[in-house]
Protein backbone atom coordinates (compact mmCIF):
# COMPACT_ATOMS: atom_id res chain seq x y z
CA UNK A 1 0.00 0.00 0.00
CA UNK A 2 1.56 3.34 -0.89
CA UNK A 3 1.69 6.07 2.75
CA UNK A 4 -0.82 8.62 1.80
CA UNK A 5 1.58 12.45 1.70
CA UNK A 6 -0.77 14.31 2.72
CA UNK A 7 0.88 14.55 6.15
CA UNK A 8 4.34 15.58 7.24
CA UNK A 9 6.86 12.74 7.53
CA UNK A 10 6.35 12.77 11.79
CA UNK A 11 4.22 14.79 14.01
CA UNK A 12 3.17 14.43 17.69
CA UNK A 13 -0.69 13.87 18.85
CA UNK A 14 -2.26 13.67 22.43
CA UNK A 15 -3.06 10.56 23.71
CA UNK A 16 -5.65 11.84 25.48
CA UNK A 17 -7.64 13.84 23.59
CA UNK A 18 -5.95 13.88 20.28
CA UNK A 19 -4.84 16.97 19.49
CA UNK A 20 -2.31 16.70 17.13
CA UNK A 21 1.01 19.44 16.85
CA UNK A 22 3.95 20.11 14.59
CA UNK A 23 7.16 18.13 14.93
CA UNK A 24 9.13 20.99 16.12
CA UNK A 25 6.45 22.16 18.73
CA UNK A 26 8.53 22.94 21.82
CA UNK A 27 6.06 21.50 24.35
CA UNK A 28 6.83 18.12 25.64
CA UNK A 29 2.80 18.14 26.71
CA UNK A 30 -0.33 18.57 25.32
CA UNK A 31 -1.26 22.61 24.71
CA UNK A 32 -4.50 21.57 24.89
CA UNK A 33 -5.21 19.14 28.16
CA UNK A 34 -1.78 18.91 29.08
CA UNK A 35 -1.34 14.70 28.20
CA UNK A 36 1.18 13.38 26.74
CA UNK A 37 2.13 13.19 23.31
CA UNK A 38 3.62 10.76 20.70
CA UNK A 39 5.62 11.01 17.30
CA UNK A 40 3.62 9.72 14.73
CA UNK A 41 5.51 8.75 11.67
CA UNK A 42 3.69 8.23 8.17
CA UNK A 43 4.31 5.41 6.69
CA UNK A 44 7.63 4.52 5.16
CA UNK A 45 7.03 4.61 1.44
CA UNK A 46 9.83 1.31 1.61
CA UNK A 47 8.23 -2.34 2.36
CA UNK A 48 9.49 -3.96 5.18
CA UNK A 49 11.77 -6.06 3.16
CA UNK A 50 13.88 -3.37 2.00
CA UNK A 51 14.12 -1.54 5.26
CA UNK A 52 15.24 -4.54 6.92
CA UNK A 53 18.31 -4.84 4.30
CA UNK A 54 18.81 -1.07 4.23
CA UNK A 55 18.87 -1.34 7.79
CA UNK A 56 21.95 -3.90 7.86
CA UNK A 57 23.85 -2.03 5.21
CA UNK A 58 24.62 0.84 8.11
CA UNK A 59 25.40 -1.80 10.16
CA UNK A 60 28.84 -3.04 11.86
CA UNK A 61 32.00 -3.45 9.76
CA UNK A 62 31.16 -1.85 6.90
CA UNK A 63 33.45 1.65 5.72
CA UNK A 64 30.31 3.64 4.85
CA UNK A 65 28.52 2.24 8.05
CA UNK A 66 26.17 3.91 10.19
CA UNK A 67 28.12 4.26 13.80
CA UNK A 68 25.01 4.98 15.93
CA UNK A 69 22.76 2.12 16.61
CA UNK A 70 19.85 4.47 17.06
CA UNK A 71 20.43 6.39 13.57
CA UNK A 72 20.51 3.48 11.50
CA UNK A 73 16.96 3.20 11.96
CA UNK A 74 16.41 6.78 11.77
CA UNK A 75 13.13 6.04 9.07
CA UNK A 76 11.69 4.62 12.01
CA UNK A 77 12.80 7.57 14.11
CA UNK A 78 13.20 10.80 13.27
CA UNK A 79 12.97 11.18 9.25
CA UNK A 80 13.72 14.85 9.79
CA UNK A 81 16.94 15.37 12.02
CA UNK A 82 19.26 15.18 8.75
CA UNK A 83 22.96 14.09 8.65
CA UNK A 84 24.13 15.50 12.29
CA UNK A 85 22.40 14.59 14.92
CA UNK A 86 23.61 14.71 18.72
CA UNK A 87 25.63 11.41 18.48
CA UNK A 88 27.81 9.54 20.96
CA UNK A 89 27.63 7.45 18.50
CA UNK A 90 25.27 5.11 21.38
CA UNK A 91 23.71 1.76 20.80
CA UNK A 92 24.98 -1.38 19.25
CA UNK A 93 24.78 -3.08 22.15
CA UNK A 94 25.51 -6.76 22.53
CA UNK A 95 22.72 -9.68 22.56
CA UNK A 96 24.53 -12.01 25.29
CA UNK A 97 23.94 -15.67 25.68
CA UNK A 98 25.62 -17.40 28.83
CA UNK A 99 24.51 -21.10 29.72
CA UNK A 100 24.60 -20.81 33.50
CA UNK A 101 22.58 -18.00 33.36
CA UNK A 102 19.63 -19.40 31.33
CA UNK A 103 19.75 -22.87 33.63
CA UNK A 104 19.35 -20.44 36.59
CA UNK A 105 16.43 -18.79 34.95
CA UNK A 106 14.75 -22.48 33.49
CA UNK A 107 14.80 -21.36 30.46
CA UNK A 108 17.46 -23.11 27.60
CA UNK A 109 16.80 -19.90 24.73
CA UNK A 110 17.68 -16.86 26.95
CA UNK A 111 19.66 -14.00 25.66
CA UNK A 112 20.87 -11.08 27.31
CA UNK A 113 20.34 -7.67 25.57
CA UNK A 114 22.67 -5.28 27.15
CA UNK A 115 22.07 -2.02 27.55
CA UNK A 116 24.87 -0.87 29.88
CA UNK A 117 27.23 -0.63 26.85
CA UNK A 118 26.13 2.18 25.90
CA UNK A 119 28.58 5.14 26.48
CA UNK A 120 27.32 6.45 29.86
CA UNK A 121 26.64 2.99 30.91
CA UNK A 122 22.55 2.44 30.32
CA UNK A 123 19.77 2.58 27.77
CA UNK A 124 18.85 6.18 28.62
CA UNK A 125 21.45 7.25 25.62
CA UNK A 126 19.60 6.12 23.38
CA UNK A 127 16.37 7.84 23.88
CA UNK A 128 19.11 11.14 24.71
CA UNK A 129 20.44 11.31 21.25
CA UNK A 130 16.90 11.70 19.97
CA UNK A 131 16.16 14.45 22.28
CA UNK A 132 19.10 16.35 22.53
CA UNK A 133 19.01 16.36 18.80
CA UNK A 134 15.09 17.75 19.10
CA UNK A 135 16.34 20.54 21.73
CA UNK A 136 18.74 21.12 19.08
CA UNK A 137 16.26 21.54 16.15
CA UNK A 138 13.81 23.87 18.12
CA UNK A 139 16.66 26.12 19.67
CA UNK A 140 16.80 25.06 23.28
CA UNK A 141 18.63 27.37 25.68
CA UNK A 142 19.19 24.85 27.98
CA UNK A 143 17.62 21.34 29.11
CA UNK A 144 16.25 19.98 32.46
CA UNK A 145 15.71 16.01 33.70
CA UNK A 146 14.63 14.45 36.85
CA UNK A 147 16.60 11.12 37.56
CA UNK A 148 17.16 8.63 40.15
CA UNK A 149 20.98 9.07 38.45
CA UNK A 150 20.85 6.99 34.73
CA UNK A 151 18.94 9.80 33.16
CA UNK A 152 20.76 12.48 34.80
CA UNK A 153 24.35 10.45 33.60
CA UNK A 154 22.62 10.48 30.19
CA UNK A 155 21.41 13.89 29.72
CA UNK A 156 24.54 15.79 31.79
CA UNK A 157 26.74 13.82 28.87
CA UNK A 158 24.69 14.82 25.79
CA UNK A 159 23.86 18.23 26.90
CA UNK A 160 27.64 18.60 27.09
CA UNK A 161 28.31 17.29 23.71
CA UNK A 162 25.52 19.73 22.19
CA UNK A 163 26.79 22.88 24.00
CA UNK A 164 23.77 23.21 26.27
CA UNK A 165 23.13 24.13 30.39
CA UNK A 166 21.78 21.30 31.70
CA UNK A 167 20.10 21.15 35.40
CA UNK A 168 19.51 17.93 36.99
CA UNK A 169 16.92 17.18 40.00
CA UNK A 170 17.78 13.87 42.00
CA UNK A 171 16.62 12.65 45.26
CA UNK A 172 19.03 13.87 47.84
CA UNK A 173 20.73 11.04 49.35
CA UNK A 174 19.05 8.76 47.24
CA UNK A 175 21.19 8.74 44.40
CA UNK A 176 24.08 5.41 43.57
CA UNK A 177 27.31 7.44 44.15
CA UNK A 178 28.04 5.95 40.43
CA UNK A 179 25.36 7.73 39.02
CA UNK A 180 25.85 10.95 40.78
CA UNK A 181 29.63 10.57 40.19
CA UNK A 182 28.75 10.75 35.93
CA UNK A 183 26.41 13.76 36.49
CA UNK A 184 28.92 15.95 38.01
CA UNK A 185 32.09 15.23 35.89
CA UNK A 186 30.07 16.13 32.77
CA UNK A 187 28.87 19.27 34.03
CA UNK A 188 25.52 19.37 34.93
CA UNK A 189 24.27 21.26 37.46
CA UNK A 190 22.83 19.20 40.11
CA UNK A 191 19.84 19.93 42.45
CA UNK A 192 19.05 17.55 45.41
CA UNK A 193 15.62 17.84 46.07
CA UNK A 194 14.18 16.98 49.55
CA UNK A 195 11.77 14.43 48.34
CA UNK A 196 11.60 11.16 46.32
CA UNK A 197 11.60 11.11 42.15
CA UNK A 198 8.14 11.67 41.92
CA UNK A 199 8.40 15.13 43.72
CA UNK A 200 11.47 15.60 41.57
CA UNK A 201 9.68 15.07 38.83
CA UNK A 202 6.23 17.18 39.05
CA UNK A 203 8.75 19.84 40.31
CA UNK A 204 10.32 19.88 36.53
CA UNK A 205 7.68 19.34 35.03
CA UNK A 206 5.25 22.22 36.67
CA UNK A 207 8.49 24.56 35.97
CA UNK A 208 10.22 23.89 32.98
CA UNK A 209 8.42 25.57 30.47
CA UNK A 210 8.07 28.36 32.40
CA UNK A 211 12.27 28.42 33.17
CA UNK A 212 12.75 28.30 29.68
CA UNK A 213 13.98 24.56 30.11
CA UNK A 214 13.47 21.65 27.53
CA UNK A 215 12.45 18.66 30.15
CA UNK A 216 13.94 15.84 29.01
CA UNK A 217 12.36 12.95 31.07
CA UNK A 218 10.43 9.96 29.09
CA UNK A 219 7.49 12.26 29.08
CA UNK A 220 9.32 13.78 26.10
CA UNK A 221 8.03 11.92 23.38
CA UNK A 222 11.38 12.32 21.13
CA UNK A 223 13.08 9.93 23.68
CA UNK A 224 11.03 6.92 23.31
CA UNK A 225 11.71 7.16 19.56
CA UNK A 226 15.56 6.55 20.86
CA UNK A 227 14.74 3.66 22.97
CA UNK A 228 12.25 1.60 20.53
CA UNK A 229 15.83 1.20 18.92
CA UNK A 230 16.21 -1.45 21.68
CA UNK A 231 13.62 -3.64 20.23
CA UNK A 232 14.62 -2.90 16.66
CA UNK A 233 18.20 -3.54 17.20
CA UNK A 234 17.45 -6.68 18.94
CA UNK A 235 15.29 -7.88 16.01
CA UNK A 236 18.25 -7.35 13.35
CA UNK A 237 21.01 -9.28 15.52
CA UNK A 238 18.15 -11.91 15.75
CA UNK A 239 17.72 -12.07 11.95
CA UNK A 240 14.52 -10.22 12.46
CA UNK A 241 13.25 -13.55 14.05
CA UNK A 242 10.44 -12.91 16.67
CA UNK A 243 11.25 -13.96 19.94
CA UNK A 244 8.62 -15.44 22.10
CA UNK A 245 8.67 -12.94 25.27
CA UNK A 246 10.72 -9.60 26.04
CA UNK A 247 11.09 -9.09 28.96
CA UNK A 248 12.41 -5.76 31.18
CA UNK A 249 12.19 -3.63 33.94
CA UNK A 250 9.65 -1.46 35.07
CA UNK A 251 10.07 2.18 36.56
CA UNK A 252 8.70 5.16 35.18
CA UNK A 253 7.22 2.92 32.34
CA UNK A 254 9.33 4.82 29.65
CA UNK A 255 10.59 1.88 28.03
CA UNK A 256 7.47 -0.13 27.93
CA UNK A 257 5.47 2.26 26.40
CA UNK A 258 8.60 2.67 23.62
CA UNK A 259 9.16 -1.63 23.09
CA UNK A 260 5.03 -1.33 22.49
CA UNK A 261 5.30 1.25 20.13
CA UNK A 262 8.25 -0.20 18.24
CA UNK A 263 6.66 -3.89 17.83
CA UNK A 264 3.44 -2.22 17.10
CA UNK A 265 5.09 -0.01 14.00
CA UNK A 266 7.10 -3.03 13.04
CA UNK A 267 4.54 -5.31 12.72
CA UNK A 268 2.50 -2.64 11.09
CA UNK A 269 4.79 -2.14 8.12
CA UNK A 270 5.85 -5.28 7.84
CA UNK A 271 9.61 -5.46 9.64
CA UNK A 272 8.03 -8.69 11.63
CA UNK A 273 5.37 -11.01 11.10
CA UNK A 274 3.79 -11.35 14.87
CA UNK A 275 4.36 -9.72 17.82
CA UNK A 276 6.27 -11.05 20.85
CA UNK A 277 4.97 -10.42 24.34
CA UNK A 278 5.88 -8.31 26.89
CA UNK A 279 6.99 -9.04 30.60
CA UNK A 280 7.32 -5.73 32.77
CA UNK A 281 8.70 -6.74 36.32
CA UNK A 282 8.92 -4.45 38.87
CA UNK A 283 10.86 -4.19 42.59
CA UNK A 284 8.21 -5.42 45.07
CA UNK A 285 8.54 -2.25 47.28
CA UNK A 286 8.31 -0.12 44.13
CA UNK A 287 5.36 -2.27 41.86
CA UNK A 288 2.44 0.07 41.21
CA UNK A 289 2.44 -1.17 37.80
CA UNK A 290 1.76 -4.57 39.38
CA UNK A 291 -0.72 -4.00 41.10
CA UNK A 292 -2.56 -1.82 38.29
CA UNK A 293 -2.50 -5.04 36.25
CA UNK A 294 -3.12 -7.01 39.44
CA UNK A 295 -6.11 -5.20 39.14
CA UNK A 296 -6.78 -5.28 35.20
CA UNK A 297 -5.76 -1.57 34.55
CA UNK A 298 -8.82 -0.16 36.31
CA UNK A 299 -7.66 2.47 38.73
CA UNK A 300 -4.00 4.20 38.43
CA UNK A 301 -2.08 2.99 41.64
CA UNK A 302 0.91 5.23 42.83
CA UNK A 303 3.04 4.06 45.92
CA UNK A 304 5.89 5.01 48.11
CA UNK A 305 8.44 3.41 46.73
CA UNK A 306 11.35 1.55 47.89
CA UNK A 307 13.68 -0.73 46.77
CA UNK A 308 17.45 -1.69 46.30
CA UNK A 309 16.89 -1.11 42.82
CA UNK A 310 17.47 2.39 42.10
CA UNK A 311 17.28 3.12 38.94
CA UNK A 312 13.46 1.76 39.42
CA UNK A 313 12.10 3.15 42.97
CA UNK A 314 9.81 5.22 41.35
CA UNK A 315 6.03 5.23 42.71
CA UNK A 316 4.03 7.32 40.12
CA UNK A 317 5.46 6.30 36.70
CA UNK A 318 5.09 8.90 34.30
CA UNK A 319 4.20 6.94 30.78
CA UNK A 320 1.82 4.82 32.73
CA UNK A 321 -1.29 5.33 29.74
CA UNK A 322 1.27 4.69 27.35
CA UNK A 323 2.95 1.33 28.97
CA UNK A 324 -1.13 0.48 29.76
CA UNK A 325 -1.71 0.19 26.41
CA UNK A 326 1.75 -1.38 24.98
CA UNK A 327 1.04 -4.47 27.71
CA UNK A 328 -2.55 -4.96 26.03
CA UNK A 329 -1.33 -4.79 22.18
CA UNK A 330 1.37 -7.68 23.15
CA UNK A 331 -0.97 -9.33 25.70
CA UNK A 332 1.87 -8.93 28.48
CA UNK A 333 2.26 -9.62 32.22
CA UNK A 334 3.29 -7.37 35.30
CA UNK A 335 4.46 -8.89 37.74
CA UNK A 336 7.18 -7.98 40.96
CA UNK A 337 10.03 -9.51 42.50
CA UNK A 338 11.17 -9.07 46.04
CA UNK A 339 14.82 -7.66 46.21
CA UNK A 340 16.26 -10.65 47.72
CA UNK A 341 15.30 -12.24 43.97
CA UNK A 342 16.49 -9.24 42.35
CA UNK A 343 20.05 -9.38 44.42
CA UNK A 344 20.24 -13.03 44.06
CA UNK A 345 19.92 -12.82 39.83
CA UNK A 346 22.42 -10.14 40.05
CA UNK A 347 25.24 -12.27 41.44
CA UNK A 348 24.10 -15.15 38.55
CA UNK A 349 24.45 -11.96 35.95
CA UNK A 350 27.54 -10.73 37.83
CA UNK A 351 29.24 -14.06 38.65
CA UNK A 352 29.17 -14.95 34.55
CA UNK A 353 31.08 -12.19 33.32
CA UNK A 354 28.15 -9.87 32.48
CA UNK A 355 27.41 -7.86 34.76
CA UNK A 356 24.53 -5.43 35.50
CA UNK A 357 23.17 -2.78 37.99
CA UNK A 358 20.70 -4.19 40.44
CA UNK A 359 17.51 -2.84 38.86
CA UNK A 360 18.67 -4.47 35.38
CA UNK A 361 18.51 -7.82 37.37
CA UNK A 362 15.33 -7.51 38.33
CA UNK A 363 14.20 -8.94 34.39
CA UNK A 364 16.41 -12.33 35.02
CA UNK A 365 14.66 -12.01 38.16
CA UNK A 366 10.59 -11.98 36.55
CA UNK A 367 12.07 -14.60 33.67
CA UNK A 368 12.99 -17.17 36.79
CA UNK A 369 9.42 -16.36 38.53
CA UNK A 370 7.59 -17.05 35.07
CA UNK A 371 9.08 -19.84 34.04
CA UNK A 372 8.56 -21.19 37.43
CA UNK A 373 5.18 -20.67 37.74
CA UNK A 374 4.66 -21.93 33.54
CA UNK A 375 3.76 -18.60 32.38
CA UNK A 376 7.00 -19.35 30.00
CA UNK A 377 7.74 -22.38 28.43
CA UNK A 378 10.75 -23.84 29.50
CA UNK A 379 11.20 -24.21 25.50
CA UNK A 380 10.63 -20.56 24.79
CA UNK A 381 12.90 -18.02 23.09
CA UNK A 382 13.27 -14.84 25.75
CA UNK A 383 15.50 -11.71 25.76
CA UNK A 384 15.43 -9.94 28.37
CA UNK A 385 16.89 -6.44 28.50
CA UNK A 386 19.93 -5.32 30.62
CA UNK A 387 19.51 -1.44 31.94
CA UNK A 388 22.53 -0.84 33.12
CA UNK A 389 26.07 -1.07 33.98
CA UNK A 390 27.43 -2.96 37.19
CA UNK A 391 29.33 0.44 38.14
CA UNK A 392 26.20 2.26 38.10
CA UNK A 393 25.45 1.12 41.42
CA UNK A 394 28.97 0.30 43.18
CA UNK A 395 27.69 0.31 46.63
CA UNK A 396 25.74 -2.31 46.53
CA UNK A 397 28.74 -4.66 45.51
CA UNK A 398 30.70 -3.56 48.12
CA UNK A 399 28.44 -3.86 50.55
CA UNK A 400 27.11 -7.02 50.35
CA UNK A 401 29.37 -10.48 49.12
CA UNK A 402 31.70 -8.34 47.52
CA UNK A 403 33.10 -7.59 50.65
CA UNK A 404 33.61 -11.05 51.25
CA UNK A 405 36.18 -11.39 48.17
CA UNK A 406 38.61 -8.48 49.34
CA UNK A 407 40.90 -9.89 51.42
CA UNK A 408 44.03 -8.35 52.74
CA UNK A 409 47.20 -10.24 53.11
CA UNK A 410 51.15 -9.46 54.17
CA UNK A 411 53.20 -8.32 51.39
CA UNK A 412 55.30 -12.08 51.94
CA UNK A 413 54.99 -15.57 48.93
CA UNK A 414 53.73 -17.05 52.00
CA UNK A 415 50.57 -15.09 53.10
CA UNK A 416 49.65 -15.16 48.99
CA UNK A 417 50.21 -18.97 48.90
CA UNK A 418 47.63 -19.42 51.63
CA UNK A 419 45.63 -16.93 50.35
CA UNK A 420 45.65 -18.67 46.64
CA UNK A 421 45.53 -22.35 48.69
CA UNK A 422 42.41 -20.76 50.44
CA UNK A 423 40.47 -19.29 47.78
CA UNK A 424 41.02 -22.45 45.88
CA UNK A 425 39.73 -25.13 48.26
CA UNK A 426 36.51 -22.90 48.88
CA UNK A 427 37.39 -21.47 51.79
CA UNK A 428 37.63 -17.31 53.22
CA UNK A 429 40.96 -16.42 54.21
CA UNK A 430 41.84 -16.59 58.08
Amino acid sequence: MTPSTDRPASWQVCLVCANEALETDASVRCRACGGLLEVRHRQPELPGAVLRGLFQTRCCSRPDTTQSGVWRFQELVMPTAGPSPVSHPEGNTPLLYRRAIADWAGVADLFLKHEGHNPTGSFKDRGMTVGMTQAVRIGARAVACASTGNTSASLASYAAHAGLPAFVLVPAGKVAQGKLAQTVGYGATVLAVRGDFDACLRLVDATSELLGLYLLNSVNPFRLEGQKTIVLEMLQQLGWEVPDWIVLPGGNLGNTAAFGKALEEAHTWGLIDRVPRLAVVQAQGAAPFARGFAGEFLQRVRVEAETVATAIRIGDPASWDRAVHSIRYTDGVVLAVPDAEILAAKAVIDRSGVGCEPASAAALAGVRQLTATGKIPHDARVVAVLTGNMLKDPDILLSSSGRDTIKEIDATPEALARAVENRGAGRGEK
